[in-house]
């Protein structure tokens, strides 16, 4: 059975696995090293991936794409490993509800690059909800 969502509802069930994520880290790091933590969590998310591309007959051989397209996934893998391990500190050493809330500043930096780097389209909804993004978390902080 192959399940077609829209961009919407994947979008919510990454906001609703990322809280999940929020929690269990804190619970999970509170007796473990967060680097260690961050090892386990990659090696878990490595093996669900490598079982839903088995079950869903996807494995190819890597190939096509540009030297950029590469370099691009490359990078991206390196800052993903930075923002967990940088978040799994965090969690350990601060709330969780407060730590979340400050991660979350990357929806509106995104929303900044994609408009400064990819030329998507500025929108005043689009700066609106950006700049309660940034209040809010400021709101939090102080």
């Amino acid at each position: 059975m192959n399940i077609v969502l829209p961009w919407q509802a994947l979008a919510v069930l990454s906001a609703l696995f990322a809280a999940m994520t929020a929690i269990l880290g804190k619970v999970g790091v509170a007796h473990l090293n967060s680097n260690l933590a961050t090892f386990i969590r990659t090696i878990v998310i490595l093996l669900v991936t490598a079982l839903l591309l088995s079950a869903r007959s996807e494995w190819q051989k890597p190939g096509g794409g540009n030297w950029l397209g590469w370099a691009c996934l490359i990078a991206s893998g390196v800052t993903t490993g930075l923002s967990w391990l940088c978040y799994f500190r965090a969690l350990q050493l601060g709330p969780v509800s407060l730590v979340a809330p400050i991660d979350k500043l990357s929806v509106a930096l995104v929303m900044i690059a994609g408009w400064a780097l990819l030329g998507e389209p500025v929108t005043s909804k689009g700066l609106l909800g950006g700049g309660l993004v940034v209040a809010g978390t400021l709101v939090l902080l102080f």
